[in-house]
């Protein structure tokens, strides 16, 4: 085990833009909408985009909260 416990933290998955049109069913230019607007957290690797699945699930959360406070 390392000093900062790293080994303990479960692998974070990364999802390509194609991946996550797919779960979220929306095309490139929205999810590209969503990671701009900043609504969709995500990281550059080169010049790669990539989303953690956490960002996703987070997202998905937020929206189902702003809906049921609507």
């Amino acid at each position: 085990m390392t000093a900062h416990g790293e080994e303990s933290m479960a692998p974070q998955e990364l999802l390509t833009v194609p991946q996550v049109m797919n779960r979220l069913q929306l095309g490139r230019s929205a999810v590209y909408d969503l990671l701009r607007t900043r609504q969709l957290a995500s990281i550059t690797l080169g010049r790669a985009r990539r989303i953690p699945t956490h960002a996703l699930t987070d997202f998905i959360r937020t929206r189902l909260d702003q809906e049921a406070a609507a």
